[in-house]
C-alpha cells in the first residue's frame, strides 16, 4: 500500500500522482509555488519523434520523408539549405571539419522522380551535395551520391576517388537499373579526369552525359534536352571564387606560426651579449611582422590579384607579391635596422609569400597536377635557400654595427 510523504508548505494542482518513470505512483510531489500549467514530472514533453527514423540510424534534418521505389525508399531531400546548413557552410569555409564534413552515399532524390528522372551523379563532400540540391528546386530527379571520403567533386577526382570504379560500384549497389529505365548518368564536368564513359558503360551498363560545370547550370541543362552550351563548359576563377579560399588557406597555419615565433624568439636573442631577452622581444617583433606581411601577400593578396601580377609560375607571383611586403616592412622598422638586417626582413617576406602562393595552386584551375610538381620541384630549393640566407642575415644584423 503506497503512503503518500508529507510535505510542508505544499501548494500543487491537486494532482495527487506522481510520475516516475512515465508511471503513476502514489507518492505526492514536493511542489513550490506552482501554477496550473504546470507538470508533473518538469517540463513538457518534446515533439514527438520522426516516422522514418530507425534504431541506430540517424534521420538528417536535410531528408523531408522518403520516397518508395522497387528498390526500397529512398530518401527525398530539400532544396533550400536550413540554417545548419549555412552555418556548415561557414565553418568549412574556414578550414574547420572539412574532413568530416560529408554524407552517407547512396541514392538520394528530389521532387517526385519517376523512372523516366535523370540521375545526376556527385560527391558525398555535403557542400558539393548541398550546392546541387539547393540549384534543383521544383526538378524531379535521383541524386546518386558516390563516396568520396568527403572530398568534393574536381579534387576527389584528382584523387582517383570520384572514379570509374566508383561509379559502377554504386550504380550496382543501389540497384539503380530497378529504378530507372533510361539507363543515363549525369556526371559533373569536373569528374571526368578520373571517369572513363566507355568503361562506366560496360561495367554498368549506364551511358555517361557530361553536366555543365556549375550546379547553378543544371536545372537549364536538363530543361535543354541534356544540352550545354559553351558557357557551360568553361572553367571560370572570378574575383569572388578567390576571395572564398583564402580562409582555408589561413587555416593551414596556425600550427608551423607557432614554431616560427619560437624559433623568430630564440634567432632574435642572440647577438654580443650571447643572448638578450630584450633583443629578443624587439628583434623578434620584426621578424613576426615580417612573417605576417608574407602572409598576407602570398594567401591573402596573390589570390585577389592573381590575373594581374606578372609571371606565370606562382612562385614567381608570390615573389613579387613578397617584395613589395618586405619594402613595407623595412619602411617601418628603418630606423632599428641596418642593411643586413633589412635584407633579411625583406628576404622572409619573398619565401614566405612564394611559398604560399605557390600552394594556392591546388586550389586554381589554371595549373596541371603535372605542372604544380615540376614548379615545386624548382621553387621550393629556392625558397628554402631564401630563408636560410634570410636567418643567417638576421643573425649577422646583431653583430653588425
Amino acid at each position: 500500500m503506497n503512503k503518500s510523504i508529507p510535505t510542508k508548505n505544499r501548494s500543487h494542482t491537486g494532482n495527487d500522482s506522481c510520475c516516475l518513470n512515465g508511471k503513476k505512483t502514489g507518492l505526492q510531489p514536493i511542489f513550490v509555488n506552482t501554477s496550473q500549467d504546470d507538470v508533473c514530472c518538469g517540463s513538457p514533453p518534446g515533439p514527438e519523434s520522426s516516422s522514418f527514423e530507425r534504431p541506430g540510424y540517424e534521420l538528417q534534418h536535410f531528408v523531408e520523408d522518403f520516397l518508395n521505389t522497387p528498390n526500397g525508399a529512398v530518401p527525398r531531400v530539400k532544396t533550400h539549405l536550413d540554417p545548419s546548413d549555412i552555418l556548415g557552410t561557414v565553418i568549412v569555409r574556414l578550414g574547420l571539419n572539412r574532413n568530416q564534413y560529408k554524407i552517407a552515399p547512396g541514392l538520394h532524390c528530389v521532387g517526385h522522380p519517376g523512372e523516366d528522372s535523370p540521375v545526376l551523379v556527385t560527391a558525398n563532400y555535403k557542400l558539393s551535395f548541398d550546392t546541387l540540391r539547393k540549384e534543383l528546386d521544383s526538378v524531379d530527379a535521383w541524386i546518386l551520391v558516390l563516396d568520396t571520403r568527403g572530398i568534393n567533386v574536381w579534387c576527389a577526382a584528382g584523387k582517383e576517388l570520384f572514379s570509374t570504379a566508383e561509379v559502377v560500384r554504386r550504380v550496382k549497389q543501389t540497384a539503380l537499373d530497378r529504378v530507372v529505365r533510361h539507363k543515363q548518368l549525369i556526371l559533373p564536368q569536373l569528374s571526368a579526369t578520373a571517369v572513363s564513359a566507355h568503361q562506366v558503360k560496360k561495367g554498368s551498363g549506364f551511358s555517361v552525359l557530361w553536366g555543365p560545370i556549375r550546379a547553378s547550370d543544371i536545372k537549364q541543362f536538363i530543361a535543354d534536352g541534356m544540352q550545354a552550351e559553351k558557357p557551360m563548359r568553361r572553367v571560370s576563377f572570378s574575383l569572388v571564387e578567390r576571395i572564398v579560399l583564402i580562409p582555408v588557406e589561413l587555416s593551414h597555419l596556425p600550427k608551423p606560426t607557432l614554431w616560427v615565433l619560437l624559433t623568430a624568439f630564440i634567432l632574435s636573442g642572440i647577438g654580443t651579449h650571447i643572448f638578450s631577452f630584450t633583443d629578443a622581444w624587439s628583434r623578434g617583433l620584426m621578424v613576426l611582422v615580417a612573417y605576417a606581411g608574407g602572409i598576407l601577400a602570398g594567401a591573402v593578396a596573390a589570390p585577389i590579384l592573381l590575373p594581374w601580377i606578372p609571371g606565370r609560375p606562382f612562385a614567381l607571383k608570390g615573389a613579387v607579391t613578397g617584395i613589395l611586403a618586405g619594402l613595407v616592412m623595412v619602411s617601418i622598422f628603418k630606423a632599428g635596422l641596418n642593411w643586413p638586417g633589412a635584407l633579411a626582413l625583406v628576404l622572409i617576406t619573398i619565401g614566405v609569400s612564394s611559398y604560399l602562393t605557390m600552394n594556392f595552386t591546388g586550389s586554381t584551375p589554371f595549373t596541371s597536377p603535372s605542372g604544380v610538381e615540376k614548379e615545386m620541384r624548382k621553387a621550393i630549393p629556392l625558397q628554402l635557400a631564401t630563408i636560410l640566407i634570410a636567418v643567417i642575415g638576421w643573425v649577422a644584423a646583431a653583430f653588425t654595427g
